[in-house]
């Protein structure tokens, strides 16, 4: 396997083709506008840079690794000699199911069709396709160039030959796939959300303020990041789609939104992308809490 495409090169999908450029394979990067694609580049050339100046890389590997990243707006073309695709767009059902239609008409017969989705079936996705068993889940994790896990989904109908190509092809990216099942969350974020959710619901409650609780988890329970500030850094509008889609795949209560994240998202406070959440980011390197959550 040698030609990936990304499909979408926002924060997911730019780490993603970052990584497969880094360790030798031909990238096509597919978005909608040519700003987004410059934009994705862009990214992935600053992180190089990062690299180079810790010594991971040189300059000459990163030189390397751009010139093996062609982008490109039109979908149709970018799938035609992939032999993987990997699909990094919006957390949004809808719009994965018409991309995967898309993808399905153009790409390859033998090309296996993969979805970064942190939390929707890759069973319903394959369903939209003509080749079900090719269809599986690659779960990066943020930020892709630095974290390791890649949660590796099998939808229905994957075949076990098609997860076993994914898995070795995981490990020739430096990173550690895990095989799990497809119901909503996987394992990632049916642990993650609710744990986010009920420390967005402590605040709600006035138990705590925000870097009350972030320190708790922190210090008391070793996490490197309080589960608000990860929030923040997830984005809150992810936060809540994911919860969404296990409130409506479980049936449970449990998993149900706190108000806060519902108000937090409609007033367009999503985290780090929108510059204010929990916290505010007007210096980025030295985020202040957003403002009092507990009303006194």
């Amino acid at each position: 396997m040698k030609n990936i495409t990304v499909i979408g090169s926002g924060t997911m999908g730019n780490g993603i083709a970052h990584v497969f450029a880094q360790f030798g394979f031909d990238v096509t990067l597919v978005d909608i506008s040519k700003e987004a694609l410059a934009k994705g580049i862009q990214t992935i050339s600053k992180n190089l840079d990062r690299q180079v100046t810790k010594g991971a890389i040189t300059a000459d590997d990163k030189s390397a690794t751009l010139a093996r990243i062609n982008s490109i707006t039109d979908l149709a073309l970018g799938v035609k000699n992939a032999e993987l695709v990997v699909e990094a767009a919006t957390e949004n059902v809808d719009l994965k199911l018409k991309i995967f239609r898309e993808i399905d008409a153009n790409a390859p017969s033998s090309c296996i069709l993969a979805s970064n989705t942190s939390s929707i079936s890759i069973t319903k996705i394959a369903a939209v396709t003509k080749r079900a068993e090719q269809v599986i889940g690659m779960h990066f994790m943020n930020p892709v160039p630095v974290m390791k896990l890649i949660e590796v989904i099998r939808g229905y109908s994957t075949s076990d030959e098609v997860t076993q190509i994914i898995m070795e092809l995981s490990k020739k990216l430096e990173k550690v796939p895990v095989e799990v099942n497809d119901y909503p969350g996987f394992v990632a974020n049916k642990i993650l959300m609710p744990m986010i959710n009920e420390a967005i619901i402590t605040l709600q409650e006035g138990t705590a303020g925000v870097e009350e609780i972030d320190t708790v988890m922190r210090l008391g329970m070793g996490h490197p990041m309080g589960p608000l500030r990860l929030a923040d850094f997830i984005g809150l509008d992810v936060c809540l789609a994911i919860l969404k889609v296990l409130q409506d795949g479980y049936g449970n209560p449990k998993y149900a939104p706190s108000t806060l994240l519902v108000n937090m998202v409609m007033a367009g406070h999503l985290g780090n992308k929108s510059g204010k959440g929990f916290y505010n980011y007007t210096d980025p390197k030295n985020p202040v809490v957003a403002e009092r959550f507990i009303k006194k």
